[in-house]
């Protein structure tokens, strides 16, 4: 198991999520749990979403093994690039001349009104999918370089540029806040392409892609394309079920009362970083190998990985589920509640993250154990049962908000996480699983969580006492 770069990519990862939060802090004390906090975040719902579909793999897993086994890789990668390239600048030129039809589509339950001020902030808050989709493509080349520092490292040029907006704007009224917020994520997607851009010239890429463009006309990559598009689709899905049911819940949001966007998105956030530097980031440095390894017929590497990787994100994901149920209160205190953001708005966010943490270790292990799916082809398998799992959760949010409100639907999302989890590892085998937990370490695992949760248990204890 590659050590060293799965580190290498949970800290890249973790700078940029370092000043995400940074960035969510500022804006939770510029705008708080408002409405036009729930404006913006409405308006950047949708390309977050696949930001997040794209960024965190679905692109990546479809195109990387086809890629691997192409011929003639550079006019394989020139013509998918130009052909998803061509597709996002038409519709978001659709979404320019009509926002209102797709704003309406995210927030169901709003009034004409506030969906025709909203409106404007998605036309602009679009094309940052268009930006987007260039960096995961460059990003999905220089993974097969086995590069990732760049990628985990970008993330943080759009929160700066948004913290730059902020600093500027803060004390302006919260309409001009959000739209300097808006053109600032268009201005970090940019500044995330010119990053690749000039790793992939390092890496001598830049070649590969000049040298498809050359000869597009002269190579014949049909079949490639099509073994693509039978894998991109189910990949898609496959990837997406836990940014899908975030999209779903922040629709559902809106027919709660004022401000259940915004604890979805504050809480979502917290969640999202202990995922991100520790699953995904092992996740994608682990892809690459696994993918080469299953190609050659080198199973006994491909899951010699899977065992290490599984011990590290069970010891690792379980901690951080322990410690943001526990500490649920401290975490949101210290980052959100200043300015606007009052301590009645902490206390909604605290009962929304503690049901997201319920799912951190599901989803997490659920990543791993999906790369044996994508690497040996298998995308069906697998958006099949991430879409079981997206039926479990919706229904669930459907029930459950009607009496836990936003924290019903963020409890949802992680009964959705176990039931993909569970269903990931039927298909991948349950004889594989049974031979990881049948160790020693299983019984470290769970003493140490015990043992870690009294500490954490008097922490929380101790915060309350004398500091709250």
């Amino acid at each position: 198991m590659r050590l060293k770069s799965i580190f290498t990519n949970s800290f890249g990862i973790l700078f940029s999520r370092v000043t995400g939060l940074g960035r969510d802090v500022l804006m939770a004390s510029a705008l708080g749990a408002s409405v036009w906090s729930d404006m913006f975040f409405v308006a950047f719902k949708l390309p977050n979403l696949f930001r997040r579909i794209f960024a965190e793999g679905a692109f990546t897993q479809a195109f990387m093994p086809s890629f691997i086994a192409s011929r003639h890789k550079g006019v394989f990668a020139t013509a998918i690039f130009l052909r998803f390239l061509l597709f996002l600048m038409a519709f978001s030129l659709f979404i320019t001349f009509f926002p209102e039809p797709i704003t309406k589509l995210l927030a169901w339950g709003w009034g004409k009104d506030l969906i025709a001020d909203t409106a404007p902030l998605t036309a602009i808050n679009f094309w940052y999918l268009d930006l987007i989709f260039i960096v995961t493509f460059l990003a999905t080349l220089l993974q097969y370089k086995e590069h990732f520092a760049t990628t985990a490292m970008s993330t943080a040029l759009l929160n700066i540029s948004m913290i730059t907006a902020l600093w500027l704007y803060m004390k302006e009224d919260p309409k001009t806040v959000a739209y300097a917020l808006s053109f600032a994520v268009l201005i970090g997607g940019g500044l995330q392409i010119v990053a690749h851009l000039i790793t992939l010239n390092r890496f001598n890429l830049h070649k590969l892609l000049i040298g498809g463009w050359k000869y597009r006309k002269h190579k014949d990559v049909k079949e490639e394309k099509k073994h693509f598009q039978s894998l991109f689709l189910p990949g898609i899905i496959g990837n997406s079920t836990p940014q899908i049911s975030a999209f779903i819940d922040t629709i559902l949001a809106t027919f709660l009362m004022t401000g259940s966007v915004s604890y979805l998105f504050y809480a979502n956030r917290v969640f999202q970083l202990p995922l991100a530097i520790i699953a995904i980031a092992t996740a994608t440095v682990l892809f690459p190998s696994v993918s080469k390894s299953l190609k050659n017929n080198d199973e006994k590497s491909a899951y010699a990985n899977l065992d290490k990787a599984f011990w590290l994100l069970a010891f690792l994901l379980g901690g951080a589920m322990i410690g943001g149920i526990l500490l649920a209160e401290p975490i949101v205190w210290l980052l959100f509640e200043r300015g606007k953001f009052t301590q009645l708005q902490t206390i909604e966010t605290v009962n929304v993250l503690q049901m997201y943490m319920v799912g951190l270790l599901p989803f997490g292990l659920a990543k791993l154990f999906s790369l044996f799916l994508y690497a040996s082809h298998r995308h069906k398998k697998a958006a099949k049962i991430a879409v079981y799992a997206l039926i479990t959760s919706v229904s669930a949010s459907l029930i459950l908000m009607q009496f836990m409100g936003a924290s019903g639907l963020a409890l949802a999302g992680s009964i959705g996480g176990w039931v993909l989890f569970g269903l990931t590892v039927k298909e991948v085998g349950f004889d594989r699983f049974l031979e990881i937990i049948k160790s020693r370490r299983s019984v470290y695992f769970v003493v140490g969580l015990f043992l870690f949760a009294i500490l954490l248990s008097s922490l929380n204890a101790f915060f309350i006492q004398h500091i709250r």
